[in-house]
């Protein structure tokens, strides 16, 4: 399935249609100005044969059995989030659109042993053939997809219901102007980020964690889940939504093609609240 990435995707998306390729340049030049031109251009080509692999490794994902996706996915420190679901009954993961972020997912396999359900909060596509496919590719394991615009109710409902239940938000997105509350430096560039994970936290007393992403080889990844706080509540303001904010951009600069450059991350600025 690389030979298709590598021959076909690569070449359509970054030489014939060229997708987003003026965005992906600009965010990454604003984001690593001390690098010279040639190397922000090899981080460039080496995000789009990453984005065309996530293509093909989407598909792939949707029909390896498991043993196969164990040799392609590994979790490190899976043991304190039992732990810790078994104590206060969930656990908040905040993602980033870093490696193959759908695969994550595959934590299920991990936790369901222990009478534990992954909650995947997404965001409705407007394609409903794409919407059915993501769903497909995080359910498939057992887990469970809520809409954003329901998880507070989902979450509610679980706790009656006593369900553990780890949660996975993803959390690099830009917010809308009305709802940038937390602006900080972020790769060389004012941003605003999402405080929804510290907010459900600190109301659910959830602990959370962050899920660092690298990748040792091709179609190879390796998650690493880091602690940020398991008492939220008595956390300082933000202090988990900058903790978040910084873990994103140490494990961006550590594989910089790894990140999705394609989204207008930076479209917003602080004085347009």
């Amino acid at each position: 399935m690389y030979i298709l990435s590598d021959y076909i995707i690569f070449p359509l998306l970054y030489y014939i249609v060229r997708y987003r390729r003026k965005m992906v340049s600009k965010n990454i030049a604003l984001s690593f100005p001390e690098l010279t031109e040639a190397e922000q251009q090899r981080i460039i080509k080496g995000f789009y044969h990453h984005l065309s692999d996530v293509f093909v490794e989407m598909v792939y994902g949707l029909f390896a059995s498991e043993k196969q996706m164990r040799e392609r996915v590994a979790f490190h420190g899976v043991e304190q989030v039992i732990r810790d679901v078994n104590e206060k009954g969930g656990v908040i993961f905040m993602l980033g659109h870093v490696g193959n972020w759908e695969w994550i997912a595959e934590i299920q396999r991990e936790i369901a042993p222990y009478g534990m359900t992954e909650c995947n909060v997404y965001r409705k596509q407007r394609n409903r053939w794409i919407d059915r496919l993501m769903l497909k590719i995080r359910n498939r394991r057992g887990g469970i997809c809520v809409d954003k615009n329901f998880l507070l109710r989902a979450m509610v409902q679980h706790r009656k219901e006593g369900l553990k239940v780890t949660y996975g938000l993803i959390c690099d997105q830009k917010p809308s102007p009305r709802n940038s509350h937390y602006w900080t430096s972020f790769l060389h560039q004012d941003t605003s980020f999402l405080d929804g994970g510290e907010l459900l936290s600190k109301r659910f007393d959830y602990p959370v964690y962050y899920g660092r992403i690298i990748s040792p080889r091709r179609g190879h990844y390796e998650a690493y889940i880091d602690l940020i706080t398991r008492d939220p509540k008595n956390t300082p303001e933000w202090f988990i939504t900058q903790t978040f904010a910084d873990k994103l951009e140490q494990n961006i600069k550590e594989q910089p093609e790894m990140w999705l450059w394609t989204h207008n991350r930076w479209k917003w600025k602080r004085e347009d609240k």
